[in-house]
């Protein structure tokens, strides 16, 4: 029987990434099982020591993780080590158990279409206008009733009148290209109104090709597609996980950021949001990590990985030197990679939300992958909304006139009928008078 202590992960991180580590412990997802596999394949015990280290070598009087294998205090570290020639001196580095890319995690530009200042302003402007419409339509009529010397009861009641909101289907029928009434001929009036169609006119255009440009062709590409865009533009931050720089151009890229070595994998991520430029240099497989993770906390896709990955690593485990568990360790791992297993699990354990897959780039893109997807309605939905609040204000204004126009036809009705009900009264009241009078001319003569 063996005892194996072994170490999970030196990237202590606020979300485990293995959710089968005890509480407070945190490490791979793929080390766990490879561990359950190793003990039931060779049928040795473990038991796991918990660790406040975040580095592997020891630095002056810190201790670094490979310090517990140096005091005889673990038998074998679980981690993503990276594998080096410096390291197999002091070490023992098994078979890599996991090769994976450096990839880039950079945000997701916002290449919405819909900008709330621009509507804010138009609503702000078409009230404006219906405001100065109102005004001088009201300030015109009642300068022309002064100067044709009507009576104030009149003059008050006519330009109260002209005060009916035409303005308002004016406006906002240009704006939804539905037309409507100009309420006035007089010059100023009609220059306002013209200026309004005019605007109205343009916007919809414009509105209309942004619309089309934005289905077509993305409106913003993508932070970077390459690890050579970061070397190239002075105004992107590299964010990495406290090693090392490369090229001389990255080196000066991170020493220019002073948040760009992180102590936390967590701390970087934070980092890295729509809006900023900022990019982080992490394994494939830990960058989708965060991506899931930000979807699960936001709902949202914000995060996205680019184009190009930068190189390959080989991730190992660490024993101590000249160890007699070596050779068990690597003939398990070779046995896990051989079944598939070691792929099989990274499905597993890391699962993209359908929303986010679109978000993983890959480096190389088929002929078929590069033609425009074809466009459908659910595109133009923007299109059709308007168009529809159009069609709904043009029908509720058409309804509106019908029942004025009703109740305007009901009144005409009553009116002859009262005028002949007065006829009558009249005629009856004449009757009743006249024979009277022939009465009493009688009764005279008699």
């Amino acid at each position: 029987m063996i005892v194996l202590c072994f170490l999970l992960k030196f990237y202590v991180n606020y979300q485990p990434r293995w959710e089968g580590n005890p509480k407070g412990l945190s490490g791979p997802l793929k080390g766990g099982v490879i561990i359950d596999y190793l003990q039931a394949r060779f049928n040795f015990t473990y038991e796991m020591v918990r660790v406040t280290e975040n580095r592997m070598e020891p630095l002056g009087k810190e201790r670094g993780l490979f310090s517990y294998l140096f005091d005889n205090q673990s038998d074998l570290i679980v981690s993503a080590i990276v594998l080096t020639h410096r390291r197999n001196k002091i070490i023992d580095q098994t078979t890599p158990w996991e090769c994976p890319k450096l990839g880039l995690l950079i945000p997701i530009q916002d290449d919405t279409a819909n900008t709330n200042a621009v509507w804010v302003g138009l609503v702000l402007s078409a009230f404006c206008v219906i405001a100065v419409l109102s005004l001088m339509h009201r300030y015109l009529e009642y300068r022309s009733l002064r100067l044709s010397n009507q009576p104030i009861d009149v003059q008050r009641r006519h330009v109260y009148k002209s005060r009916a909101g035409s303005e308002y289907l004016y406006v906002f029928g240009n704006l939804l290209s539905q037309g409507g009434p100009c309420s006035s001929n007089l010059l100023p009036f009609r220059l306002v109104a013209g200026v309004w169609t005019l605007a109205a006119f343009i916007f919809v255009q414009a509105y209309t090709s942004t619309l089309f440009t934005y289905v077509v062709a993305p409106v913003n590409p993508p932070l970077i597609n390459s690890i050579y865009d970061i070397a190239e533009s002075p105004d992107i931050n590299l964010l990495n996980n406290n090693w090392t720089g490369f090229y001389e151009k990255i080196r000066d890229r991170i020493k220019s950021y002073p948040q760009s070595r992180c102590t936390l994998v967590s701390e970087c991520i934070d980092l890295v949001k729509p809006g900023l430029r900022n990019v982080f240099i992490d394994a494939e497989a830990y960058q989708k990590d965060a991506i899931k993770e930000n979807f699960e906390k936001t709902g949202q896709c914000n995060l996205q990985m680019a184009r190009d990955s930068y190189m390959t690593v080989y991730a190992v485990m660490a024993l101590q030197k000249n160890s007699p568990y070596t050779n068990s360790i690597n003939k398990g791992i070779m046995e896990l990679g051989q079944s598939g297993l070691l792929d099989y699990w990274e499905i597993l354990f890391r699962p993209m939300p359908r929303q986010c897959q679109g978000k993983i780039q890959r480096g190389y893109k088929s002929p078929e992958n590069n033609q425009h997807p074809p466009l459908s309605l659910k595109n133009l939905t923007g299109a059709f909304i308007i168009l529809s609040i159009g069609f709904s204000l043009s029908i509720l204004a058409f309804l509106v006139e019908q029942i004025i126009s009703m109740s305007k036809r009901h009144r005409r009705q009553l009116r002859p009928i009262s005028n002949d009900n007065e006829k009558e009264h009249v005629e009856i009241a004449n009757k009743e008078s006249s024979n009277n009078i022939e009465q009493e001319t009688l009764v005279f003569i008699n």
